[in-house]
């Protein structure tokens, strides 16, 4: 870097310094080049008592034979600490190499480099890319990275602020002072930068940000990697490249078997704080290297083929669940550090789980610290509160018409598939971002151009996302979580669909609990609940769940939802589940559902372990471990989903015995499993059911059995088919149906 010429600084300049308004602090400080092979050095050092220049390397040669002395005082230029020496410049006619050594008020001695005596690190290339909202890697170039430049190792931080007039670098390091490091600002974009040598990893940092009106206040870096533990709220400077991955296998497979439409797919969803805790520590929850050893083998044994995670990025405030996120590149500290949450997802893939994390790219919180009016007006949020406030939630709505916003998104979505090896996103809370008007009345929103109330950028920044993601990390998958009739949310871009690989059937979820919820004496009038999904199920490719907002906010816990006693109620609960993972469809299940946890979750508290051993619960455990098994194993039960080859009904009008039966097939037609379900506590016997050809059926599961807590009605364990004819077959069962039961028999060949 060529150092500025010299220029005697106006008395306005340095009071902008001084007060803390410098938008080009680099025009004041370092070297700059004097009269007659000499150079001026400046530095702003207000905690200091003195000031001195260490010149590094050989004395210089001065004009009358001497030696320059290697430590040069420097004059207090101004009072409030803006320090001046005159140095010669070195023998090749450029600005010395030298450090700063700062005697403090208590007498204490360092020797610092100056960040001012080096260039910029962001080259135009970049700014390019950044502007035009194409940097798909900005969080590479933005945030806090350890750089070597020469001989210097340290910390390149930078950050956009575009309508800020100051942006100073603050931390532990310059004790919190937004006047000892102001950064450069890199126009026409607004990003700031500074390189400051001899900080590294473990150092915490805020940006100070000061607004056009003066306003001062404290920021984090969009782009931070690790920030303290909540509530305290600083951002760490961290190293992403010192772990050391162990799930190549998990990885190249990925990559080979680059979708899951025709293979099982059960997901155990959790929130980890709440999963379990150490009461004998105050309460807290487990760490993430603790998750590894018990989390995994317990998801392992039961037999889920991923783990899904409510939002581990950083967030504020605990209560918000994770879906009010601050650091959308920083998994929380609240559980460890960022390498101890690769360690988790590691120990995943080593034990054959794959990881898909909740992301939340359609708002954020008003906390100020966070993106909220960043630079002292709306920069990431819409400033038109019609458009960039989400009230039902008190959260802002991303700006997605912005390139650099979106931008931030998308590098954000990039991030952790790559640098955390996710498997997945499920974007939460599509809708909000689809639809203008959601949850806002009349003349509380805006129209698109068009006159529509769909969000246009929105959509575009969806077709990007869900474009990005598959090609870049093939193998992985998007899940959108939308609740409307939007056409094509698991359909290609090219095919004019969002691009999502699933998204959650809602309709279905809603139907089936309304359904559960009835006394089984009315539930002939809701028959049409068991069957209305067939006539959508092939319209995207479908996930049911029964999440965590299923058990909150009083509409209690699965099991309470079910009606009649204690017995009823978990029979009812086990032919829903046998009905959920026979169902065309990939399965989710939220923590706790697994073994019919009777209180409603509570975030703040761990599951109820303790009554998991106890019947019916470990008899509930007991079916989803073998639901799960039977799934995997039978390929006509995951192969075929999303295509209507895979399902046919046998009898689906059945309302007055609130039985329904159907096969499920694979993509070998001749493999086929046939499932009925008994929706009241009536044994039915016998119960004829047509099937598609002669043989002895094997009783796979029935979810009445003993080992189950059930009253082990059934079948013996099979039974061969008659030639009498039944719903349109020559051959036909004659069946015992369990009471609130579902039997899975598959033909023995």
């Amino acid at each position: 870097m060529t150092p500025p010429t010299f220029a005697e600084p106006q008395a306005r300049d340095l009071d902008e310094l001084v007060e803390g308004r410098c938008r080009d602090p680099f025009a004041l400080l370092g070297p700059h080049a004097g009269r007659a092979g000499r150079f001026i050095i400046r530095t702003f050092q207000p905690a200091a008592k003195a000031v001195e220049v260490r010149l590094v390397g050989a004395p210089a040669l001065q004009p009358d034979g001497t030696r320059s002395v290697p430590l040069v005082p420097m004059t207090r230029r101004v009072p409030e600490g803006l320090y001046e020496a005159e140095v010669p410049a070195s023998s090749g006619g450029d600005a010395p190499d030298y450090r700063f050594q700062i005697t403090w008020q208590d007498d204490v001695v360092t020797t610092i480099d100056d960040p001012y005596r080096y260039g910029r690190v962001l080259s135009d290339f970049d700014l390019h890319l950044l502007g035009e909202g194409t940097h798909h890697d900005a969080h590479e170039r933005l945030g806090a990275h350890l750089v070597k430049i020469g001989d210097a190792v340290g910390v390149h931080f930078a950050v956009w602020a575009p309508n800020a007039e100051r942006v100073s670098l603050v931390g532990d390091f310059n004790g919190w002072d937004g006047h000892v490091h102001p950064m450069r600002v890199l126009v026409p974009n607004g990003i700031w930068e500074i390189f400051v040598p001899g900080l590294g990893p473990g150092e915490k940092y805020k940006f100070e940000v000061r607004s056009r009106d003066g306003h001062l206040q404290q920021k984090v870096d969009p782009f931070a990697r690790y920030f303290e533990v909540p509530p305290r709220s600083a951002c760490i400077v961290w190293d992403g490249a010192a772990y050391a991955w162990q799930d190549d296998t998990w990885m190249r497979d990925r990559r080979s078997n680059n979708h899951w439409l025709d293979r099982p797919m059960s997901v155990y969803e959790v929130h980890l704080g709440s999963w379990a805790r150490k009461p004998e520590e105050g309460d807290r929850p487990l760490t993430y290297r603790e998750l590894a050893a018990e989390l995994i083998p317990y998801v392992q044994a039961l037999g889920f083929t991923h783990i899904e995670l409510l939002p581990v990025m950083e967030h504020p405030f605990s209560g918000s669940w994770g879906y009010q996120v601050i650091g959308f590149f920083a998994p929380t500290s609240r559980f460890g550090s960022p390498d101890d949450f690769k360690f988790f997802v590691d120990a995943c893939h080593q034990a054959g789980l794959g990881v898909i994390l909740d992301w939340v790219p359609g708002h954020f919180p008003k906390d100020a610290h966070g993106l909220a009016r960043y630079d002292g007006t709306a920069l990431y949020e819409h400033a038109d509160p019609r458009q960039g406030e989400h009230r039902e939630w008190g959260t802002l709505v991303f700006n997605y018409s912005r390139n650099e916003v979106r931008n931030f998104l998308l590098s954000s979505a990039l991030a952790w598939l790559d640098e955390y090896h996710a498997d997945g996103l499920r974007v939460v809370a599509v809708a909000s971002m689809l639809y203008l008007d959601y949850s806002r009345a009349e003349g509380e929103w805006i129209p698109n151009e068009h006159g529509g109330r769909e969000n246009l950028a929105a959509i575009d920044f969806l077709h990007q996302l869900n474009e990005l993601t598959h090609a870049g990390f093939p193998g992985s998958i998007t899940v959108a979580e939308e609740s409307t009739s939007f056409t094509g949310v698991s359909r290609p871009v090219y095919l004019g669909g969002l691009g999502f690989t699933y998204k959650w059937n809602m309709g279905w979820m809603h139907d089936i609990l309304e359904y559960m919820g009835q006394d089984p004496v009315y539930r002939r009038w809701g028959h049409n609940h068991l069957t209305f999904a067939m006539l959508y199920a092939y319209t995207e490719n479908f996930i049911l769940p029964f999440s965590h907002d299923e058990v909150v906010h009083g509409k209690r816990a699965m099991l309470d939802k079910m009606p009649g006693d204690w017995w009823q109620k978990a029979a009812n609960l086990r032919v829903l589940y046998g009905f959920m993972f026979t169902h065309p469809g990939k399965k989710l299940l939220f923590m706790g559902d697994e073994f019919g946890q009777w209180r409603e979750w509570n975030a703040e508290e761990s599951l109820d372990w303790h009554v998991a051993g106890m019947p019916p619960h470990a008899g509930i455990r007991q079916l989803v471990r073998d639901l799960n098994a039977v799934y995997r194993r039978e390929p006509s039960l995951h192969q075929i989903d999303f295509d209507p080859t895979g399902f046919q009904w046998i009898d689906c009008c059945d309302f007055e015995n609130s039985v329904i039966a159907f096969v499920r097939r694979g993509i070998d037609a001749r493999d086929f499993t046939l499932v009925v379900c008994n929706f009241t506590p009536v044994p039915r016997h016998p119960y004829r059911i047509g099937v598609p050809e002669a043989g002895w059926y094997a009783e796979l599961l029935n979810s009445d059995s003993a080992a189950y807590g059930g009253s082990n009605v059934g079948n013996g364990g099979g039974l061969g088919s008659e030639p009498i004819a039944a719903h349109g077959y020559p051959q036909s069962l004659s069946l015992s149906l369990p009471p609130l039961g579902c039997l899975v028999l598959k033909p023995a060949r």
